[in-house]
C-alpha cells in the first residue's frame, strides 16, 4: 500500500527498514516520552517485523506506513491507522519521526494522508489519537490536523520514574470534511 503527498511517500514495512528505525528511535529526543530508555536492534527488528506482517491479514485493521521523503527515499518516521475489526467506524492514528526531521510540516502532511485514507477509504465516522500531555509538539500537531481534545487521563502511565498524563483527541467525518471544504488546515 502506498500514499503519496506533495513532499512524502508513505508505503508499507520492509525487512530493510529497521536501520533507519533504529536511528531514530535511538535518539534520546525521540525516546523523551516514552517508557524506552534505549533501543536495541532486536527490539526494533520485532517492531518492523509486526508491521511487515500486517498487509498479509485477510482483513487489514492495521495500516501503519513507513514516511519517506519523496526527493530521496530517506526514511524519516512512520505514521498509521488502525481500527479494532474490519467493520470499526473508529479508528486510533499514531506516528513518529525521526528528531532530524521535526519542524518541518512532515508530520501534519503524513497525519493529512492518513486522515484523508481513514475517512474516504476504510469510511470511518470517527477517528481518535492519543498523546503524551508533556508533548506540547504532538499536542499542536493534533490540533493542527482538526482534530479536538476531547480527556485527560491523569497520571494515566508510569514510567522513568514519574506518572504521566495522556490527552485524547478525535475528529468525526463530517468534522474533517468540514476543514477540506473550508482549506482550513495550516501549512
Amino acid at each position: 500500500m502506498e500514499l503519496t503527498t506533495e513532499r512524502l511517500k508513505l508505503r508499507d514495512f520492509r525487512e530493510g527498514d529497521w536501520p533507519a528505525v533504529l536511528a531514530y528511535q535511538s535518539d534520546p529526543l525521540y525516546l523523551r516520552y516514552y517508557e524506552w530508555a534505549e533501543r536495541t536492534p532486536e527490539a526494533v527488528q520485532e517492531f518492523v517485523q509486526m508491521f511487515i506482517d500486517q498487509p498479509r491479514e485477510v482483513l487489514r485493521t492495521c495500516f501503519q506506513l513507513v514516511v519517506t521523503l519523496k526527493s530521496n527515499r530517506q526514511l524519516i518516521g512512520n505514521c498509521g491507522i488502525r481500527m479494532s475489526a474490519p467493520s470499526a467506524r473508529q479508528a486510533e492514528i499514531g506516528y513518529e519521526l525521526s528528531p532530524q526531521a521535526w519542524g518541518r510540516g512532515y508530520t501534519s502532511e503524513a497525519g493529512r494522508a492518513i486522515l484523508e485514507f481513514g475517512f474516504n477509504e476504510l469510511r470511518l465516522h470517527r477517528i481518535i489519537a492519543w498523546c503524551n500531555a508533556d508533548n506540547l509538539a504532538s499536542v499542536h500537531l493534533l490540533e493542527k490536523l482538526g482534530m479536538q481534545l476531547e480527556g485527560r487521563l491523569r497520571e494515566q502511565e508510569y514510567f522513568k520514574s514519574r506518572w504521566w498524563d495522556s490527552l485524547l483527541f478525535a475528529i468525526l467525518e463530517h468534522e474533517w470534511r468540514a476543514v477540506q471544504i473550508e482549506g482550513q488546515y495550516e501549512r
